[in-house]
């Protein structure tokens, strides 16, 4: 189950939305207005507490928004009465992941650079099972079992429609690491070779014989970006210790000109998937 402590993203946004509406006024001020608790409009707003249709409309009224604020505010409120599809594993998720599960299923375009990996969207799942079972932290199989499911679970936002673009650039490293045995990594590359083929997805490999590239200052990460403006852009990143997700406006510059440059030295479309076919038949 759920652990209680966790907040839903989608509510954690009607609470952040709802924040700023409030604007100059405090907590006691509304809370003498509406004769409610300070504690219940707090809660609320940090995402603790879900808000009913007739309390959220009492709030709206108090804070007298603009019609474009009305529609924004219904369209978070659909999404947190919405329980997430990752809600049931939420045990096994970092809260900087699950922020950018969020984001990725609402994402119009994803680009992605790997320096180690294969991109979690373009894992199969027994790749992905042997790289989580490497986490020391895990020692449970069930929570491992659980991170799997989640990542398989993700590709479908590939296959929604409107279809995402995604764009992904992975170092040659990527296809010369065997990662859990010969055969299985075969049948992964030989799944980058299909992917590659769909119409929304681009994959190229930045070759051994490019020298210095932006990648090497940035490191592998992904950037999200839609029309949502209260999300994104985001960029993120993992690391050894869990992920961290980046949103101003100059880092967000700074990563997408880092990709636009490492797709430029990178080898085309088709020769990528021509070096990922040859890989995988040696």
């Amino acid at each position: 189950m759920p652990s209680a402590s966790r907040v839903p993203q989608q509510r954690r946004q009607l609470g952040e939305e709802l924040r700023r509406l409030r604007g100059e006024r405090t907590l006691a001020d509304v809370a003498r207005q509406l004769g409610w608790s300070e504690s219940k409009i707090s809660r609320v707003e940090n995402g603790k507490l879900g808000i009913s249709e007739v309390d959220l409309s009492l709030l709206i009224a108090t804070y007298g928004t603009t019609e474009r604020e009305k529609a924004r505010i219904a369209a978070l409120t659909s999404r947190s009465s919405r329980q997430a599809w990752w809600e049931p594993y939420i045990d096994a998720l970092a809260d900087p992941y699950e922020a950018y599960i969020a984001a990725e299923g609402r994402a119009t375009s994803i680009s992605t650079y790997d320096a180690l990996v294969v991109p979690g969207l373009l894992q199969t799942a027994e790749y992905a099972n042997a790289l989580i079972e490497l986490n020391n932290s895990l020692r449970d199989p069930e929570m491992i079992s659980q991170r799997v499911q989640v990542r398989m679970a993700r590709k479908a936002v590939l296959v929604r429609e409107p279809q995402p673009t995604f764009r992904a650039v992975v170092d040659e490293a990527v296809l010369r690491r065997p990662i859990g045995g010969t055969e299985l990594f075969r049948r992964q590359l030989l799944s980058l070779v299909e992917a590659s083929q769909r119409p929304n997805v681009t994959i190229q490999v930045l070759s051994f014989t490019v020298g210095v590239h932006w990648g090497l200052s940035s490191g592998s990460f992904t950037l999200l970006e839609s029309q949502d403006e209260a999300t994104m852009p985001l960029v993120y990143s993992e690391g050894l210790t869990g992920g961290v997700v980046r949103t101003e406006p100059s880092d967000i510059r700074s990563y997408r000109d880092s990709f636009e440059s490492i797709c430029e030295v990178a080898l085309s479309p088709e020769e990528s998937r021509g070096l990922m076919a040859a890989t995988a038949e040696v």
